[in-house]
């Protein structure tokens, strides 16, 4: 099969053909008159939590439909999120997102395994996220890391056992993710070696929210994460979590170490008014998911709008962009075949019009939108 068009690589654009099959993308040939055509790595979300009416904790149904969602907007590999809830709902999700994995439709996104967002977070710092946050005990991360499908964990290193989740986590390869936390820059910068030392990745759950800010005389977590050379960082750009300078400004100090991620709740791709984020009750208006108390829930991004406001207002370039939505969250999850179009990796690719709309979807070279 072959695609031809505006080829978006990670240093450059090349106007051409791409041919590909299932097993893989053969070639990259390169054609002055390849049309208008935008052709893309798949995007890669590692945090999301719902679409189309559907949420991960509603089971295996859901996180199908839900992950088809996202697909159509040029999601091909996806992590299903959960949000903290109470103990067994949180494990009953994460065998929903094993099954659904196990049982992929032959026309959805990979299921690469699942976000553990909730519930080893900060009861002072929980932003939009139920009120059943609890200590990452060991037995509690034994159980989590039986399911075999945590790949990226969201933790608040001040939580008492956090050390030693920590370490747990990092030794099984699941991302550690700082977030949803009080902690301060030196707290932060502790579990970052922590993390490393355990020859684990250290991430940060949507940088800049639900976290301390940057202060003059109190750097806080952030600080520790971008003034790093080693940890990524989620970011959710759909303007309204992050403005577009506080972007420009992370862009610049953290390169490939900041990604994006949708962060989206059941209520993308439906119309605005009521919602519900983990049995709270939300609003959708202009774009924004907010709780009654005007706290943000959430979003309802999909990745090619973030891929879309990273070059319209956050002033980046393509391939930029692409680095965000695609190539960084592959580096990230340890992806090495996927995130970039070159010969011998997945022919997971995305074909989108010069207005930045999705126009074909291919998953392992075999086109599903």
């Amino acid at each position: 099969m072959k695609l031809t068009g505006q080829i978006v690589l990670p240093d450059r654009i090349v106007s051409g053909t791409v041919e590909f099959d299932e097993t893989g993308i053969h070639s990259i040939t390169p054609e002055p008159e390849a049309g208008s055509r935008i052709i893309l790595p798949g995007f890669i979300d590692g945090h999301v939590h719902g679409g189309d009416g559907a949420d991960t904790m509603d089971g295996v149904a859901a996180i199908h439909r839900l992950s088809r969602f996202h697909l159509t907007h040029g999601t091909t590999t996806i992590l299903p999120t959960t949000i903290t809830s109470p103990w067994p709902d949180v494990m009953d999700a994460l065998r929903a997102v094993t099954e659904a994995r196990n049982a992929r439709p032959e026309n959805g996104p990979v299921i690469h395994g699942a976000h553990l967002e909730g519930p080893f977070v900060s009861p002072h710092k929980l932003g939009a996220q139920p009120p059943f946050a609890i200590p990452p005990t060991p037995d509690r991360v034994g159980e989590a890391l039986e399911t075999g499908i945590v790949r990226v964990v969201t933790l608040a290193p001040e939580l008492d056992h956090a050390d030693t989740a920590i370490r747990s986590f990092a030794a099984a390869g699941v991302r550690v993710s700082l977030g949803h936390t009080v902690a301060g820059y030196e707290e932060a910068e502790l579990a970052i070696c922590r993390v490393c030392a355990a020859g684990g990745t250290v991430g940060a759950t949507h940088l800049f929210n639900a976290m301390a800010p940057i202060e003059s005389r109190r750097p806080g977590p952030v600080t520790a994460l971008m003034c790093g050379d080693t940890g990524y960082a989620e970011m959710i750009f759909d303007t309204h979590h992050v403005h577009p300078a506080t972007f420009r400004l992370a862009s610049r100090v953290m390169g490939e170490r900041l990604l994006f991620v949708t962060d989206a709740m059941r209520g993308a791709g439906q119309a605005e008014g009521p919602s519900q984020l983990g049995g709270q009750d939300v609003v959708i208006r202009d774009g924004a998911v907010r709780l009654p108390d005007g706290t943000l829930a959430g979003s309802v991004l999909t990745l090619d709008v973030a891929l879309r406001n990273a070059v319209t207002v956050g002033g980046v370039s393509l391939p930029a962009a692409s680095r965000l939505t695609s190539t960084s969250p592959a580096a990230y999850l340890g992806l090495h075949d996927r995130g970039r179009i070159a010969p011998g990796l997945r022919a997971d690719l995305v074909l989108m019009e010069e207005g930045f709309d999705v126009a074909e979807v291919f998953v392992g070279g075999e086109r599903v939108v």
